[in-house]
Order: C-alpha cells, then sequence, then structure tokens
C-alpha cells in the first residue's frame, strides 16, 4: 500500500482544513487508517484512527470535538477534517494504514504498516 498526503497548510487559529489521504494498492478496505501528527522537536502522535468498515472512530482528547476522521472504500480514500484549529495543532501530518493482521492499539504507532510522506500544516495566532 502507498499513501500520499495532501491538503495541508497555512491557516489562522480558528480557520479549518481538510487532509486527504489516497490509497493504492488492492483491499484498501481491509485496512484500519490513521492520523498522527509530529511537531519539531516532538515526537510523533496519534491524532485519529478508523476501522476498516468506517463504522467505528477513534480520537485524543486534544482533537476531539474539533476533528474528524472518514473514509470512502470506493476511491480508497480516508479524510481528516480538522475544524477549530489552534497553533498547537501546527505539526507535519501523517496517514498510515494498518494491514488486517496487524496487532496493537489504535492510537500506538506501532500497530501500522504503511506510512504516507506527510503534510505540512501551520496554524498561525
Amino acid at each position: 500500500v502507498q499513501l500520499q498526503a495532501s491538503g495541508g497548510g497555512l491557516v489562522q487559529a480558528g480557520g479549518s482544513l481538510r487532509l486527504s489521504c489516497a490509497a493504492s494498492g488492492r483491499a484498501f478496505s481491509s485496512y484500519v487508517m490513521g492520523w498522527f501528527r509530529q511537531a519539531p522537536g516532538k515526537e510523533r502522535e496519534f491524532v485519529a484512527a478508523i476501522s476498516w468498515s468506517g463504522g467505528d472512530t477513534y480520537y485524543p482528547g486534544s482533537v476531539k470535538g474539533r476533528f474528524t476522521i472518514s473514509r470512502d472504500n470506493a476511491r480508497n480514500t480516508v479524510l481528516l477534517q480538522a475544524n477549530s484549529l489552534k497553533p498547537e495543532d501546527t505539526a507535519v501530518y501523517y496517514c498510515a494504514a494498518a494491514g488486517p493482521y496487524s496487532s496493537g492499539s489504535y492510537h500506538t504507532r506501532s500497530r501500522y504498516d504503511y506510512w504516507g510522506q506527510g503534510t505540512q500544516v501551520t496554524v498561525s495566532s
């Protein structure tokens, strides 16, 4: 599976961005998909995850209520709608895919087998 993230940019605090991750390869619908982010000098952290069917979503407290993850299995795409952005949301955002036989919690990096190249999100105050 190859992943291509896009949609990042510069936005003012309170604004919104919609990140997109396009996946190539077969069996996209069998993968758990996630978004992580990494700010300069910090570890990569979990942002959101969605089950293979799209029926279950997961968020950390820092973005819950502001970010929404969704997927379109027909188009091999996963989206991250980020609203009410804050300067502390500034980071490189990565999409990731976890194969059907991967194990671990949704919020852990080790769960994911494939990673995209990242897209920069910058929120100005």
